[in-house]
């Protein structure tokens, strides 16, 4: 027994190495397989960038870790079973001696001593299998942490909402109050961290004005919203206007709940958006983002992904709309066509149609445009204005654009800079009232 106790413990000391080592392996695979997606995925830019074999070198550089790794694992298991081996043959060599001696004096017969043993053989079995239990259970807890640092991060909980109030009568579609809102800690932490490394390499290009005014970016990110208050009233087009990092895509991811204000108040049709279940918050919105994902499978999933019961008749009316016509008669699959891992077998103009057709699809009260049309030619930007033009009837649109011709045409046009409302109206009192989108209408010819 205190042979093999003490092996029992020696082995239990070496599995927590197990388990820290099968941790750092599961971290550093995870490393070689983003490495080598974002290789994979970017093959053409990086060809294009010269920079085939920096790539290589990273790549190879994760994969060396992750077998390192698996080599520190591997050298900790290979201790265990001459432990256990050792443990045992010094365990047989003790009854054997203490026993021997016992029967030399009288004490025990050959028969007890020789039963001893056999019970002793017995215990190789399961002695083993518990050892070995031990190893896999300590290998696979540190493969457990990884997936305990996803089970750990917070859910999107409704459970104290059952049910939501219903709809002020002649409220506005959307209310922005006094709205600010900054980013959580981890979101500003990693901001900061990439801001850090592209100040460095603009550093080493003698660039310190542009990494000076990344750092700014940076710390404006901090408050992204300042006090941002307007109405979109129902049935209207209302835009959204400003350069670059004014807060624009964050009032839409608002909206949506993907975050919550950290002041102020977003009204949905007159009730408290935070009263509102998440569902049925966004089951009124068709959501077009800014950079139009697409997911792998055919055109029919992406199309039917926020309309599960819509007909193959409905998939193609709503790609004819956009002027997907065409990638219908590429394949005999039709709308059954696959369209590849991130839709690599479409152009990226394509991809975004395809976006906006899937909303369309949905037909939900409130449109959300997220420069919907930034990647598409003069002729496919007039004709997806004639789709949304033809499907806003009786909808309410808000829509983000940086090509200010997208917007001319809008009710209102509420221009951001900063994260403040610095201007609202129509285009024409906005030429007269505002400098900001002046400048704006003036370097994109729509004075």
């Amino acid at each position: 027994m205190v042979v093999v106790g003490a092996s029992l413990a020696v082995v239990v000391l070496l599995s927590t190495r197990i388990r820290a080592a099968s941790a750092d392996q599961q971290a550093k695979v995870g490393e070689l397989s983003s490495g080598v997606e974002r290789a994979v995925g970017s093959i053409r830019t990086i060809r294009a960038s010269g920079a085939t074999e920096r790539e290589i070198a990273a790549v190879t550089e994760n994969a060396t870790a992750a077998y390192a790794a698996g080599v520190r694992i591997a050298r900790v298991s290979a201790l265990i079973v001459p432990i256990a081996f050792v443990a045992l043959q010094v365990s047989l060599l003790v009854v054997l001696g203490v026993g021997g001696y016992r029967v030399a004096s009288g004490a025990i017969d050959v028969a007890s001593l020789v039963t001893f043993v056999i019970f002793l053989f017995l215990l190789v079995q399961p002695l083993a299998s518990a050892i070995g239990a031990i190893t896999s259970v300590n290998q696979a807890l540190g493969a457990l942490g990884r997936i305990q640092e996803v089970l750990d991060l917070p859910l999107e909980d409704d459970a104290d909402r059952p049910s939501s109030p219903a709809a002020v009568p002649d409220a506005a579609a959307l209310t922005f109050r006094d709205v600010h809102f900054r980013y959580p800690d981890n979101v500003v932490k990693a901001r900061e961290a990439a801001a850090a490394e592209a100040r460095s390499v603009l550093e080493q290009a003698h660039l310190e004005r542009a990494a000076d005014e990344t750092s700014a970016e940076v710390e404006d990110d901090r408050d992204v919203l300042r006090g941002v208050s307007f109405e979109v009233p129902r049935g209207s087009r209302v835009a959204l206007v400003g350069p670059s990092g004014a807060g624009k895509s964050t009032i839409l991811a608002l909206i949506e709940r993907f975050y919550d204000p950290t002041g102020g108040a977003i009204l949905v049709d007159g009730v408290d958006a935070r009263d509102l279940s998440r569902d049925d918050l966004r089951a009124r919105f068709g959501y077009v983002e800014q950079d139009a994902p697409t997911l792998a499978g055919t055109i029919a999933d992406n199309l039917r992904l926020a309309s599960p019961a819509a007909s193959d008749a409905d998939c193609e009316r709503v790609l004819r709309a956009v002027n997907l016509g065409d990638v219908l008669e590429r394949s005999p699959l039709g709308v059954d066509a696959p369209v590849g891992e991130d839709g690599v077998m479409l152009s990226g103009g394509e991809r975004q149609r395809l976006a906006i057709a899937r909303a369309l699809l949905a037909a939900p009260p409130v449109l959300l445009l997220d420069e919907s049309t930034s990647s598409l030619d003069g002729v496919n930007e007039q004709r997806m204005r004639e789709a949304i033009d033809a499907v806003a009837t009786d909808r309410t649109l808000l829509v983000i654009a940086h090509r200010l011709s997208t917007v001319v045409d809008s009710d209102l046009i509420v221009v951001l800079d900063k994260g403040r409302v610095v201007g609202r109206g129509t285009h024409s009192e906005l030429v007269a009232s505002t400098p900001l989108y002046r400048d704006l209408a003036k370097h994109q010819l729509l004075v």
